[in-house]
């Protein structure tokens, strides 16, 4: 008796460890996924910045006016014929 008793004392134990163990790795796995969420947020944001940043207007007039840049005369274009 006093072994059987033992089993189910032991038995006890390693199940509330188990349960421990998986409230655990729950509340582990739910704060990965809000990071993940929180990067792919960050993610979205940067990619449209970075698709405000590289319009073609805005390399245009930073072409023209940081670089001084023109467009080049029609009579100083040469033609290269493959």
């Amino acid at each position: 008796m006093l072994i059987l008793l033992t089993a189910v004392f032991v038995s006890a134990i390693n199940v509330v460890l188990a349960q421990h163990k998986a409230r655990k790795y729950f509340v582990e796995i739910q704060e990965l996924e809000q990071q993940q969420d929180e990067l792919n947020e960050e993610w979205g944001k940067l990619q449209l910045e970075q698709s405000t940043w590289a319009t073609d207007d805005r390399v245009e007039r930073l072409a023209r006016t940081k670089l001084e840049m023109t467009e080049p005369d029609v009579n100083s274009l040469v033609l290269v014929l493959q």
